[in-house]
C-alpha cells in the first residue's frame, strides 16, 4: 500500500506509515505563497485506517476540507479528503492505493539525515533535475543565501509633494514587508544550516563512540542499529534509532516529566506538539553517557493508546521529534496498554535484556533509572511542590534492582527528596501463613448450612471456595454468573430445598446485602456463617493486576477502580448480631503454579 498527497498542479508528496512529514512553502510542494510557512503542517499517515493526522505548525490557518486548523491544533484527513495548506488555497488530495507508482517526486522525510529529492515543476532548474537520473540538491536549493533585492527607486525632486509622500510611504511599507520576508527566509536558512551542523556532529559523535566501543567490546556489541525502526510486540511499541548499540550499562529514563514537559504549562499536553525538553542540561548529559559506553533507553507508559485517546502513529511521530531535537541515538519502549509491559512491572526491562540488546548481558550494578513518579509527598522541595502522582518509576527501579534518581537529582544535582512507598509490599506475602482464624474452627460442616462471603473484589473468594468448599458438595452461588442478587437468593432457596449447603460468593459489604441470605437460612431452619476475607484494598488491587497480567490463568474480568472504592465506601464489618452463628477471618495465602508466576506476583504492580 502507498499513500500520497497530490496537488492540483501535479506535485506529489509520499507519506510513509507512521512517519512525520513537514510540508509548506518550497519546491517540493510548488507553493510560493508567502502566507504559507516553510513548516506549515506536519502530516502522519496511518495505513491501517487509510487516513492521516495533520497538525498545524504555521501562523496562518490550514484547512482539512472545510475544517479550519489553528497553530498547535490537529485533525484527521480521510482518504479522498483535501488538505488546503493555507487559507483554503493550495489543495492537496490524500490518496491511498494498493501498489505504489514508483518513487513520487517531492518526497519529504523526517529524520536525522536529509535525502535527495527530485523536483517537479515548470521552471528550468526542475527540468534539469528531471533530466538527470540521480539529481543532487544542496540546502541552497531550498534556502537561497542571496535573496533578490529590489532596486532603489528614484524619487521626484519635489519631495514635499503629497503624491511623492504617498509613493514614499508605499515603497517603505513594501520594503519593510520584503525585509520581513527576507529575514524569515534567513532565519529558516540558518535553522536548516544549524540542523545540518548538528547532524554532522551527531554522526561524528556516533562514529567516535562506535570506535571507542569496539576498543572495549566487552561492554557493547560490535554492530549498532543501521536504520531507525518501530516494532510492535503485543501492547509493547519499541523504537530503535539508527546508531543504537547494545551495552552492558543501561541508562534508563522516563519521558514525560523527566525528558520533556509541556510548553503550555498544563499537566497534560494540549496538542501533539505541546512539549519541550525539560532542562537544558539533559541533552549534554545524555550525550556524555553515550560517550562513556552507556546505552540510553526511554521507558514510558501510554495507556491513552489502549483507551483510544491517543493514536499510536501520533505518539510515534512525537517520539521521533523528541529524538530529532536531542540529536542522539536512543531506544524507546512504550507500554501502550495494560499487562506485563506497564510500569512498575518490569516487562519492558525484561524484553530489553532478553531480546533487544544485541545479545549483550546487562550489568544491573552499572545501570540506573531516572523518573519523576517517585512517591514524593507534597512540598517535597521549596516552592510548594505538588506531590508525585504515583511512585511507579521508583517501584519500576525497585522491581528490577536498579539505582534510582529523580530528574532533579540526576540532571540538576538536587539533594535526595523524601518519598513514600505503598503500604502493601507483595514481596512480604507469606505463602505458608495460616489460612483462617480462629484455627479451632472448621471450614465445612456435615450439616446443611449457608456460608456468606464478605470481601473486596479480587480478594481471593472464588479461588478459596473452589479449592476448599465446593469440592465438599456445597452449591455455589455467584452474582457474576447469575446476574442479580435476586437470582442469587432464588438459587440459594432452591439448593436448600434440595438439601445442599450453599456458599454465597459475593462481596456483601453491608448488613442489608447479607440479611437477604441470613433470612433465607432462617426460613430453611439452617445456620448461617460469615467468611470475612481480610485482604486489604491494596492487596485486592494487586491481585487484580496480577490477573490482568496472566489472563490465561484467570477466568475473572478486570475490576474497575470504581468498584473497589464503592465496596470500601459501603463496607460495614459483619457482626454476630446480624444472625450469623460464626464469623471466620479468611486470609489471602497465594498458591503459585510455578516460579515464573511467583516472580511476577511479587513485583510491585501499582504505582
Amino acid at each position: 500500500m502507498s499513500c500520497t498527497l497530490v496537488s492540483a498542479n501535479g506535485a506529489r508528496v509520499s507519506l510513509e506509515d507512521g512517519r512525520a512529514v513537514i510540508l509548506g512553502r518550497g519546491p517540493d510542494t510548488g507553493v510560493a505563497d508567502k502566507k504559507c510557512s516553510r513548516h506549515q503542517v506536519k502530516v502522519v499517515a496511518c495505513y491501517a485506517d487509510q487516513d492521516a493526522v495533520v497538525t498545524q505548525l504555521g501562523p496562518n490557518p490550514s484547512f482539512l476540507d472545510s475544517e479550519q486548523l489553528v497553530r498547535g491544533q490537529s485533525g484527521k484527513l480521510s482518504h479522498g479528503g483535501t488538505l488546503y495548506l493555507v487559507n483554503q488555497n493550495h489543495p492537496f488530495k490524500l490518496q491511498y492505493s494498493l501498489s505504489s507508482n514508483g518513487v513520487a517526486s517531492g518526497t519529504v522525510r523526517a529524520g536525522l539525515k536529509a535525502t535527495d529529492k527530485t523536483k517537479g515543476g515548470p521552471n528550468g532548474k526542475e527540468k534539469e533535475a528531471q533530466s538527470s537520473p540521480n539529481p543532487k540538491r544542496s540546502i541552497k536549493d531550498f534556502f537561497p543565501t542571496s535573496p533578490m533585492k529590489r532596486p532603489k527607486r528614484q524619487l521626484s525632486p519635489d519631495k514635499g509633494h503629497p503624491a511623492v509622500k504617498r509613493q514614499r510611504r508605499n515603497e517603505e511599507a513594501s520594503d519593510r514587508q520584503m525585509k520581513d520576508e527576507e529575514e524569515e527566509e534567513d532565519e529558516e536558512r540558518l535553522a536548516e544550516e544549524k540542523l545540518k551542523q548538528l547532524q554532522e556532529l551527531a554522526e561524528k559523535s556516533t562514529t567516535e563512540r562506535s570506535s571507542s566501543a569496539q576498543a572495549s567490546s566487552s561492554s557493547s556489541s560490535s554492530k549498532g542499529c543501521l536504520k531507525s525502526n518501530w516494532q510492535q510486540i503485543g501492547n509493547l511499541m519499541l523504537y530503535t534509532a539508527a546508531g543504537v548499540k547494545g551495552s552492558d550499562k543501561i541508562a534508563g529514563f522516563d519521558i514525560d516529566g523527566c525528558i520533556i514537559t509541556t510548553k503550555s504549562g498544563k499537566v497534560f499536553p494540549t496538542a501533539p506538539d505541546d512539549w519541550k525538553i525539560l532542562y537544558p542540561e539533559i541533552q549534554p548529559r545524555l550525550a556524555n553517557l553515550l560517550r562513556k559506553g552507556y546505552k540510553v533507553v526511554f521507558f514510558t507508559n501510554q495507556m491513552g493508546i489502549a483507551r483510544g485517546k491517543l493514536r499510536p502513529e501520533v505518539f510515534k511521530s512525537k517520539v521521533e521529534d523528541i529524538l530529532t531535537k536531542l540529536q542522539l541515538p536512543v531506544q524507546v519502549f512504550v507500554a501502550a496498554g495494560p499487562g506485563i509491559y506497564r510500569k512498575p512491572v518490569m516487562g519492558m526491562w525484561n524484553h530489553l535484556c532478553e531480546k533487544a540488546n544485541d545479545g549483550v548481558t546487562v550489568d544491573q550494578t552499572q545501570s540506573f533509572y531516572v523518573g519523576d513518579a517517585a512517591g514524593r509527598p507534597e512540598n517535597w522541595a521549596p516552592g510548594k511542590k505538588k506531590k508525585d502522582f504515583s511512585s511507579s518509576d521508583r517501584l519500576f527501579a525497585l522491581n528490577i534492582g536498579l539505582e534510582f534518581h529523580t530528574p532533579e537529582e540526576y540532571f540538576l544535582g538536587w539533594k535526595r527528596a523524601p518519598y513514600n512507598l505503598p503500604n502493601f509490599d507483595p514481596r512480604k506475602i507469606d505463602s505458608t501463613a495460616k489460612l483462617y482464624d480462629p484455627p479451632s474452627a472448621s471450614l465445612t460442616s456435615s450439616q446443611t448450612e449457608v456460608i456468606v462471603a464478605v470481601g473486596f473484589p479480587a480478594s481471593g473468594k472464588s479461588t478459596f471456595f473452589h479449592t476448599h468448599i465446593i469440592p465438599k458438595g456445597y452449591a455455589y452461588v455467584n452474582r457474576d454468573t447469575l446476574g442479580s442478587w435476586q437470582n442469587c437468593v432464588s438459587a440459594c432457596e432452591r439448593a436448600l430445598k434440595e438439601g445442599h449447603s450453599v456458599a454465597i460468593d459475593n462481596t456483601n459489604p453491608d448488613p442489608e446485602s447479607r440479611k437477604r441470605y441470613v433470612d433465607v437460612a432462617k426460613a430453611a431452619g439452617v445456620p448461617c456463617r460469615c467468611f470475612q476475607f481480610s485482604a486489604s484494598l491494596e492487596q485486592a488491587k494487586h491481585n487484580n493486576r496480577f490477573r490482568e497480567m496472566t489472563p490465561s490463568n484467570s477466568k475473572h474480568a478486570k475490576v474497575n477502580d470504581m468498584v473497589f472504592h464503592s465496596y470500601k465506601k459501603h463496607f460495614v464489618p459483619p457482626a454476630l448480631s446480624e444472625g450469623f452463628s460464626e464469623i471466620l477471618q479468611i486470609h489471602f495465602v497465594p498458591d503459585f503454579k510455578d516460579s515464573q508466576a511467583e516472580t511476577l506476583f511479587r513485583q510491585f504492580s501499582e504505582g
